[in-house]
């Protein structure tokens, strides 16, 4: 029997297909919907993925629903894009995750096997090299990891090359070891900043960022959520010290924007 609620979704979702399709129409359609390409909506889709997890950080369902609708319309609009150019539509897509889904979790969908977080971990991965085998590599492991990381925002690829990098030996005894690393890259980045190098300097704020990644990595914190945490903390003590000043912030002394610095971290507690 078909469930009430799946009729209403599918109502719902196709409803949505013909709005976004109405608006790429070529005759009445928006003329900012039609200007968009793939490469385009390519902010649009980074943006609102990150309001997403803002949402979820700020524990708000509403916002969440709204901004996981956002998302959701990039999904469709990129549907859309490809169905005009006769390359892919949304069933395509839909088909394509929920075959991919199937064929990784063999243990839900197959033999119906009790398995550990570390055993589906395993048996994904080793799926997905199945997926797209790399013939005759001598370098499999970084081949894959260059595929991997190549849409990635930087931190989290040194992140993903680290992890592969652990799980196949290549790994610190000690977590002392990589703190002496960071501190071995922060005078190298002090020597290149002093010579005025910037490319140089470059590498090296780099090697430290790498350093500290995986000094997160070894005790299970997140740099992502971490500089979120500090990036919200910055923004409350901004927004104590504006609502305590008289004037603009660029009038005030370094002193007296220091003092109300020092209040803010005491009134907010952070």
């Amino acid at each position: 029997m078909t469930n009430t609620n799946q009729i209403n979704a599918t109502d719902k979702m196709n409803k949505l297909l013909e709005v976004v399709s109405d608006l790429r129409d070529p005759i009445n359609g928006c003329p900012w919907d039609l200007k968009q390409t793939h490469l385009s909506l390519i902010p649009y889709v980074l943006e609102e993925a990150y309001e997403v997890a803002h949402a979820i950080r700020e524990d708000n369902p509403d916002e969440l629903k709204e901004e996981l609708g956002d998302l959701l319309l990039q999904v469709i609009l990129h549907a859309q894009i490809a169905k005009e150019k006769n390359l892919f539509d949304i069933t395509d897509i839909i088909d394509i995750i929920t075959e991919k889904l199937i064929r990784r979790h063999p243990h839900v969908f197959q033999n119906k096997a009790k398995v550990s977080i570390k055993e589906v971990e395993d048996s994904w991965e080793k799926i997905k090299n199945n997926e797209k085998p790399l013939n005759n590599s001598k370098t499999p492991i970084s081949d894959r990891l260059k595929l991997k990381i190549r849409s990635q925002p930087s931190t989290k690829a040194a992140l993903i090359i680290s992890k592969k990098a652990s799980k196949n030996g290549f790994e610190w005894e000690k977590i002392n070891q990589i703190w002496d690393k960071l501190y071995e890259e922060l005078e190298e980045l002090k020597d290149a900043l002093k010579q005025e190098n910037t490319s140089e300097a470059e590498a090296e704020i780099g090697d430290v960022l790498f350093t500290l990644i995986n000094i997160a990595r070894w005790n299970k914190i997140s740099i992502e959520e971490g500089l979120a945490k500090t990036n919200k903390r910055f923004l409350e003590r901004l927004t104590y010290i504006e609502k305590n000043i008289d004037g603009e912030l660029h009038s005030q002394s370094k002193e007296k924007l220091e003092k109300y610095w020092e209040l803010a971290k005491i009134n907010l507690k952070h």
